[in-house]
């Protein structure tokens, strides 16, 4: 048995599932097979290519998917912060290695989770909601790249997502936005004025 302040911890969890229509009851025998990570900045908790098993809960800190080609060259696809769940969708759906690496971009307390819980006939209505939010999610995203110009996509993030601004740093934004951090500078500078 888990010792109580353990169950303490898992309690976020929990009431996450919770939300989504798995009863507490259900996921509290299963949380002995929660474990409890503290990780630094750049520690890796899934290596691109390798095979995933967990989905992250994250306590505190914040979490990004990137994916890095032979020539160097960074790309990030998402970035994830406090009581959000971070696993790759698509490696998970098709059972294939990890296209992107996730690693921790501050000081980082995530709660693993073996991501098999989703394919009990308990957790169908929590794995059919997490779908949905990812799917609402990735449509969103495309649309504000494909439809907005970069001026769009800052106003966006100041908008819709000021907390990424709070606590990412400019790089980190052009980035996600497709932008250079150059041409981020100087849309601020635009805005401002």
């Amino acid at each position: 048995m888990e010792p109580v302040f353990m169950l303490g911890k898992f309690t976020k969890v929990i009431d996450y599932f919770s939300d989504m229509g798995v009863p507490p009851q259900t996921v509290e025998p299963l949380s002995t097979q929660f474990k409890l990570l503290s990780l630094n900045p750049s520690d890796i908790l899934l290596a691109q290519g390798s095979q995933q098993d967990y989905g992250f809960f994250i306590m505190s800190g914040i979490l990004r998917a990137c994916h890095y080609g032979e020539n160097g060259l960074e790309r990030c696809k998402e970035f994830y912060f406090k009581d959000e769940l971070c696993f790759l969708y698509s490696s998970w759906l098709q059972g294939l290695p990890a296209r992107y690496q996730i690693e921790a971009i501050t000081a980082v307390e995530v709660i693993r989770i073996p991501l098999n819980l989703l394919a009990l006939p308990s957790f169908s209505q929590a794995k059919v909601t997490l779908l949905q939010q990812q799917l609402i999610f990735k449509e969103q995203k495309e649309a504000l790249l494909l439809l907005h110009t970069p001026e769009q996509r800052y106003q966006h993030l100041l908008q819709y997502w000021p907390h990424w601004l709070a606590k990412l740093n400019n790089i980190q934004i052009a980035s996600y936005i497709g932008i250079s951090p150059v041409s981020l500078s100087r849309l601020k500078a635009r805005i401002k004025s």
